[in-house]
């Protein structure tokens, strides 16, 4: 049977409060040990109850301590996997550069072709320079060394 949608704001009423942290805090123990028990790891659950001044510590505070100490250790074992919000966007800015500066090469290369076709239509290519007529040249070497490949490759099929 589906639930009903749960309206998620502060309850006014301090008895019905107080009831269903009670109620929600044990379905959270629970929840914790049953993930300890068939996960086999090592968890830790701590509860500050905003009605008084006790802290509630899951399983216990010597264990709880244990876990904290190893998760502060893995932090630093695994600092390659643990970014701040300033390191992931650095990160991000430097694959979109990456991307970036591939992009123009694809773009750079596919102008040069264009340009070998326009070239060898007869069309006349103005404000040309030298450095793109070499370009054009290699383009056309590629493309010839590739004809030459395939056409191997036909003959070798046929027979």
């Amino acid at each position: 049977m589906a639930r009903k949608k749960l309206k998620l704001a502060f309850i006014s009423d301090e008895m019905t409060r107080k009831s269903t942290y009670k109620r929600r805090k044990k379905g959270m123990m629970k929840k914790v040990n049953e993930l300890a028990t068939l996960c086999g790891i090592s968890v830790c659950a701590i509860i500050c109850n905003p009605l008084d001044s006790e802290t509630e510590v899951w399983p216990n505070p010597e264990v709880a301590n244990k876990v904290m100490e190893r998760f502060k250790n893995a932090c630093v074992v695994n600092k390659c996997r643990n970014v701040n919000h300033e390191s992931f966007m650095m990160q991000r800015i430097v694959k979109a550069q990456n991307e970036l500066k591939m992009q123009r090469q694809d773009n750079y290369e596919k102008e040069m072709t264009l340009s070998m076709f326009q070239f060898m239509l007869g069309q006349n290519l103005p404000n040309i320079t030298v450095q793109e007529i070499k370009e054009i040249h290699k383009i056309i070497d590629k493309n010839i060394r590739e004809i030459e490949n395939k056409l191997a490759a036909l003959n070798s099929q046929s027979f």
